[in-house]
């Protein structure tokens, strides 16, 4: 029954081309800005290089600190010590991590300025974070120790800077903001959507200008913990949650009179959702506008599909007639146009498919987004089947059931 259905649609495309086009057309449309949209959040908030351990991966990103009315506030990122006192001392945790937020510098090369961002870090920074070091390798405890003016660069700072004729730089010296460094490594370079590895120079954290010596809590350095498996991050957080409870009342209270101190170790995306809605309230209202969005860019057209479709089915009334006429039940009416309608959804699909491909690929390759990897990977595929599915659904099921609902007569009149 099921392959009669779908013969039954295929001759439904062929005899009307005009119909077709605009039904596959606007499904085509739709599903390749969602696909593209998916993978784009996927490259946002899905584990990728250089961030291979996100999805096992805590976030300690910023001090909050009000009174206790909650009519003052103060937040940003951490200091370097308040980080090592709070988090490196976490038992449960597999590795912790800590770094600066990403800083500006400048260098130049023969009279030509270029912009940097650069980061200091900690060498857990190497183990939490996939870097893949094309040459050299990673800064050391004992570089650290001895203060030494050592770098890590990306690929891309290497081919402006230096003059490789196809060696090696590692020795060589660059030169940022008249401080003379020793290029211990080159990596592959991150995406700057990924603000906690995204860098052109990495610096050891008692490299000049790191402040990591600053005392108090605020500062300009975040920490990433990660756990040994992702069943153990509750386990992390209740430790964390633990110590923080524990700092004195006399380390918390300001000259502002801020006397609640917050703190937490987030997954990335909840990190990313509580730095701009941090309450219950402000949450639920995110996560409602971002549902009303959805909804209306799938549920317009949809909408205007269901009119295509309506018109497309009412040429069929005759058939229709005759049918029930014959004893066809209005179910199984019903079932073969909403399985008609997931068909042709599903080619639509496919030609969105292709189409999402050619989008990301010249999206990629543009350089508008640096070291860019957008991909319609398995999650990625598996949501758009889904959406193709849904889709299908929302706008096949009402001319469906209103076409199997005519009644013999009025069908045989149409």
């Amino acid at each position: 029954m099921l392959s009669n259905y779908i013969k039954i649609a295929w001759k439904v495309l062929l005899r009307h081309p005009f119909y077709t086009f605009i039904t596959l057309f606007g499904i085509s449309l739709t599903l390749t800005v969602l696909m593209v949209l998916t993978s784009f959040l996927d490259h946002l908030f899905g584990t990728h290089y250089p961030e291979v351990n996100r999805n096992r991966s805590l976030y300690i990103a910023t001090v909050i600190q009000t009174d206790s009315a909650r009519t003052s506030m103060s937040s940003g990122p951490a200091t370097f010590a308040f980080l090592t006192k709070h988090a490196k001392s976490l038992k449960s945790a597999d590795k912790v991590a800590i770094m600066s937020n990403f800083s500006f510098s400048n260098t130049y090369v023969n009279g030509k300025r270029i912009k940097l961002n650069t980061k200091y870090t900690d060498t857990e920074f190497w183990d939490v974070m996939g870097f893949q070091f094309l040459e050299g390798k990673p800064y050391n405890d004992n570089n650290i120790r001895n203060s030494d003016h050592v770098a890590v660069i990306t690929d891309a700072l290497r081919d402006q800077y230096f003059e490789t004729g196809g060696k090696s730089v590692v020795g060589r010296n660059i030169e940022i903001e008249n401080i003379n460094y020793r290029v211990i490594g080159v990596v592959k370079g991150s995406p700057p959507t990924r603000v906690y590895s995204y860098s052109d120079v990495y610096f050891p954290y008692t490299a000049p200008k790191s402040n990591y010596e600053n005392k108090g809590m605020r500062g300009r350095y975040i920490a990433i913990v990660t756990a040994k498996d992702a069943s153990d991050m509750p386990a992390i957080q209740s430790e964390f949650d633990s110590n923080i409870s524990r700092i004195p009342y006399a380390e918390i209270h300001t000259e502002q009179n801020l006397t609640v101190l917050e703190v937490k170790a987030d997954e990335y995306f909840n990190h990313f959702v509580n730095t701009f809605a941090r309450d219950s309230t402000q949450r639920f209202l995110f996560y409602t506008v971002v549902s009303f969005v959805i909804l209306m860019f799938m549920g317009l057209p949809a909408i205007n599909l269901v009119n295509v479709n309506v018109s497309r089915i009412l040429e069929r009334a005759s058939e229709i007639g005759v049918r029930k006429a014959f004893g066809a039940p209005s179910a199984a009416l019903l079932w073969q146009f909403i399985i008609e309608n997931i068909f042709i959804t599903f080619i639509g699909g496919a030609f969105a498919l292709a189409l999402s491909y050619l989008i990301i690929y010249l999206i990629n390759s543009s350089g508008w987004i640096a070291y860019a990897d957008l991909t319609i990977n398995v999650p990625v595929f598996a949501i758009s089947l889904g959406v193709c599915l849904v889709f299908g659904l929302l706008s096949g099921v009402l001319p469906a059931f209103r076409m199997s609902r005519l009644k013999i007569v009025d069908a045989l009149k149409a």
